[in-house]
């Protein structure tokens, strides 16, 4: 099984590649490979691909690096292998970014989603919402607002806090195995409900995440403190 970590010079903003590193240790039969901008992605079949928060200048870089690989990354997509997108990583793989000044940076147009940049104002804020009947917390924290297209399934139902906009009622996006959230956290170490979800796309459905009792503790202490404090 292999891990490919897309871009993590760059890529990896809020700490988000914690993701991977938790994942090593509930997997550590999987192999790791980091692939830089200056590399040729792998892109194969089975195991995680994933792609962390970057810059917005760096997007352009991302968007343009894939362009050749897009229809790997859309057979990956409709063949099931597991790609966990965090962050504004989902947008590079979405229809467009619009920019402050109207003109629109063209995405993967992969994900049916759009973008809305605002670089005066960043939105943080905390998250609830519900997972398969189990309930995910994380924090926000980005540049801009998403906007769903016609066919988006969303990722998380919105329970307390701001989905892909101020007005959806779910945060994120899924496409058979890909899982696309702007939540940071990292979202997988905070969310062991969710990690174990992850996993069994990566065709690993029966292990327990590291640290299980730990984090899961953890995890139940966080989302009652979300109950008190989240709006």
């Amino acid at each position: 099984m292999r891990i490919e970590v897309l871009f993590p010079e760059y890529c990896c903003l809020f700490g988000d590649l914690f993701n991977v590193k938790y994942l090593q240790l509930c997997l550590p039969e999987a192999e790791r490979l980091d692939t830089s901008l200056r590399d040729q992605p792998r892109l194969e079949p089975g195991g995680l691909v994933y792609m962390g928060p970057m810059s917005e200048r760096t997007q352009e870089k991302v968007i343009k690096k894939l362009l050749p690989y897009r229809d790997r990354l859309k057979e990956l997509i409709e063949g099931g292998t597991a790609l966990l997108l965090t962050g504004n990583a989902l947008e590079t793989l979405g229809s467009y970014i619009l920019r402050e000044d109207g003109s629109k940076l063209q995405g993967l147009g992969l994900l049916p989603i759009y973008a809305k940049q605002d670089l005066m104002h960043r939105h943080n804020s905390v998250f609830l919402g519900d997972w398969e009947g189990q309930e995910v917390t994380g924090f926000k924290s980005q540049f801009t607002m998403a906007w769903p297209e016609e066919g988006a399934k969303g990722l998380f139902r919105v329970k307390k806090g701001v989905g892909l906009n101020k007005k959806c009622p779910y945060e994120g996006l899924r496409v058979n195995n890909l899982f696309a959230t702007y939540l940071q956290g990292p979202i997988l170490p905070l969310n062991p409900c969710f990690t174990k979800s992850v996993m069994a796309a990566m065709g690993a459905p029966d292990t327990e995440p590291a640290f299980y009792k730990e984090v899961q503790a953890a995890y139940q202490a966080r989302v009652a403190d979300f109950y008190s404090k989240v709006k």
